[in-house]
């Protein structure tokens, strides 16, 4: 694979006859809607002929995704991925497992018939959607309550088919600190005993000693021994509320990713990667402003339809620009094949266990082309 960058006065059939790929490819591969048109800047990804991409590291890939997610996208993603984290089962104060709204059986069929991993995510949410750190406190505090969820994670996984469990907690206290680790640890020796992996998401922590409600609860190193895989959420510094700025910007994965293998053994990290962008409304005002979520390939269509060029950030090795409609001008951040290179280039100088992504609700086909001419993907065993 070959990343080309538009140019001004380029047109898809220049660009395959200069390259000697086909046209039906480029369109293809990057998503291009009739009539075709490109933005000044934005990256394409190309099949050279002749050239094989390296597949010589084997790396886990990982990707969330929730029960309304489409068939087509769902069946299009799969071949590319190790293990699909199915978002998500909550419980109650008493130990109860909270199955999603929308039964979610027709995905795990869909992964094991990928040979993919299904995987069950566990995640503490109130009744208003949101991350509840009471009920984590209660949890992690109760020896009852705590056997009765680790009894109902067991009975699900072995009813429905999951492979795994993933405990997804944001928002831990810092006096539940300990305790939530212990519940990792208890839970995985739990699943392991029946044949079953336990991972955790991490929020993206630089240091031992760094404050915030989402840092303070997460003990990098007590986690790394606890689970058999960690998944570092390197993501959202750019995020609906705050200002505009990468989701995902290098140079801030980078400082969490050399933490991170200070704590935890390398081969037991997968990298966080976005799939998404924000388009945020200038000027930004802390309070008021708020981002709206859009696809990569939406991003590059918004670009399209507002002549505006992408520009790519050498720092955060991210793609964006600016547009106005409507007299309000607009910033959008966004990732392409360009910045998930360099993502997929941490996973190999650090040598990462692999990658998770946050999520796969969109297809992003050059994204997957690209991973899989970079990894070897690991699959779970047939049958």
């Amino acid at each position: 694979m070959q990343i080309y960058v538009v140019k001004q006065g380029d047109t898809v059939d220049t660009i395959a006859g200069e390259y000697g790929v086909s046209v039906e490819d480029i369109i293809y591969d990057n998503q291009i809607p009739y009539p075709y048109r490109l933005a000044v800047g934005m990256a394409l990804l190309l099949r050279i002929t002749g050239e094989e991409g390296a597949g010589l590291y084997d790396a886990y890939v990982n990707g969330y995704a929730y029960p309304f997610i489409s068939n087509y996208v769902l069946n299009q993603t799969l071949p590319y991925l190790s293990s699909l984290s199915i978002f998500s089962y909550g419980f109650t104060t008493e130990g109860n497992l909270i199955p999603p709204a929308i039964d979610e059986s027709f995905m795990i069929q869909a992964a094991l018939l990928e040979d993919v991993a299904p995987i069950l995510t566990l995640t503490p949410f109130g009744a208003d959607g949101m991350f509840n750190n009471y009920l984590i406190s209660v949890l992690v505090n109760n020896q009852p309550v705590r056997d009765t969820l680790i009894a109902q994670l067991l009975f699900t996984m072995e009813q429905k088919g999951y492979q795994g469990v993933d405990i997804d907690f944001e928002y831990i206290l810092p006096e539940d600190r300990d305790a939530f680790t212990a519940f990792v640890a208890e839970t995985r020796a739990a699943a392991n005993a029946e044949g079953y992996t336990l991972s955790v998401a991490l929020a993206p922590k630089i240091s031992d000693t760094q404050t915030g409600l989402l840092y303070e609860g997460k003990d990098y190193e007590g986690l790394g021994r606890a689970a058999d895989s960690v998944l570092l959420m390197t993501y959202e510094w750019g995020y609906t509320y705050g200002p505009p700025m990468a989701v995902a910007p290098l140079n801030k994965v980078i400082e969490v990713v050399e933490y991170a293998i200070t704590k935890i053994p390398p081969e037991k990290i997968d990298l966080g990667i976005p799939n998404y962008g924000y388009d945020w409304t200038l000027p930004y005002i802390r309070g008021e402003s708020k981002a709206d979520t859009i696809g990569n390939i939406e991003a590059v269509q918004i670009a399209i339809e507002n002549n505006a060029e992408i520009l790519f950030d050498s720092t955060a090795m991210s793609p964006w620009f600016r547009y106005t409609r409507d007299g309000v001008e607009h910033e959008v951040w966004f990732e392409d094949v360009r910045s998930l290179r360099e993502k997929f280039r941490l996973v190999k100088s650090y040598g990462l266990r692999g990658m998770g992504y946050w999520q796969i609700m969109q297809l992003f086909r050059a994204n997957w082309l690209l991973l899989a001419d970079t990894f070897s993907i690991q699959k779970r065993p047939a049958g």
